[in-house]
């Protein structure tokens, strides 16, 4: 039986900055336009975080059972590694879309009912991209699914939500969140070819190969320093969000020199964290000016 610290690290907690940085980022949008509501930021953080954890539940479990996991190089899961049965990861799994649906109907009610068809589309995503008989995360979509759900929806989301509308700002910082989320799974894909390409799992980067795939990945992190200067447009104190460049170069640094199986690891951590870092300062900056 999986203890405590073991369940803890199969949430893969270091994928927490892809449901923190859209809030914090969203709620700057929010405030930018004069819409930022603290409790409502608050829940939409609920919701982002609980979804996060979920899908990585399910991934656990849908990889599981399928033997993907079985020779794995990333972080403990817990159905390959048997630690925990199936069934235990699918009833977590299902907790957690559950809180998501709890916060996402509370904030739907108090701002527009057919956000509920939003949340309910987002958690069938997250079963999906590798659950039931034809995952799409199998069939090299799950890069487009993370930059929608925790880009363009949670970030234009968690603007919505707030401020009762969206505008140009929102939508190119929703632009930017997206591009590094899909950079973290990017790195974590890039990781997984070998792997991947046995188990008959075919991600993006088992179809783009080895060399595009790092190509991907840098421009994946580009986008969001491009938005920064746009956003000048809006305030010149978004050029903070340049402090997340080291971040980001430092990420990239075990991709473009051409690292394998475990030195990428960092860079799903480095990614990760110039995301929180530019989702943070942009936020601030966005509600400050």
């Amino acid at each position: 039986m999986a203890s405590v610290s073991e369940w803890i690290e199969g949430a893969r907690p270091r994928t927490l900055p892809n449901a923190i940085a859209p809030v914090l980022a969203g709620t700057g949008a929010a405030a930018s336009i004069g819409g930022a509501v603290w409790w409502k930021a608050l829940l939409a953080l609920v919701v982002s975080m609980a979804l996060i954890v979920g899908v990585n539940f399910a991934n656990d479990y849908s990889d599981g059972i399928r033997g993907t996991d079985d020779e794995r190089v990333g972080p403990l899961r817990l159905v390959g590694s048997k630690l925990a049965s199936p069934a235990a990861v699918k009833r977590a799994a299902f907790a957690c879309f559950g809180v998501a649906a709890v916060a996402g109907i509370a904030l739907a009610l108090a701002s527009a009912w057919w956000l509920i068809l939003v949340g309910a589309v987002c958690i069938l995503g997250a079963w999906y991209y590798t659950g039931g008989s034809n995952p799409y995360g199998y069939s090299g979509f799950g890069e487009i699914a993370v930059f929608v759900f925790f880009g363009l929806v949670a970030v234009l989301g968690t603007q919505f939500v707030q401020a009762g509308r969206i505008d140009w700002a929102g939508a190119v910082t929703a632009v930017a969140v997206g591009s590094f989320s899909s950079a973290v799974l990017v790195a974590n894909n890039l990781r997984d070819i070998p792997t991947d390409t046995e188990s008959g799992k075919r991600t993006l980067a088992v179809v783009l190969g080895d060399a595009r795939t790092r190509t991907l990945h840098l421009a994946l992190l580009v986008v969001p320093f491009i938005v920064t200067l746009v956003l000048v447009i809006r305030t010149p104190w978004a050029l903070v969000g340049l402090l997340a460049l080291p971040l980001a170069v430092k990420a990239n640094a075990p991709v473009r020199s051409g690292g394998q199986g475990l030195a990428l690891i960092p860079a799903l951590a480095g990614t990760g964290a110039a995301m929180l870092v530019w989702g943070a300062a942009t936020g601030l900056a966005l509600g400050l000016g």
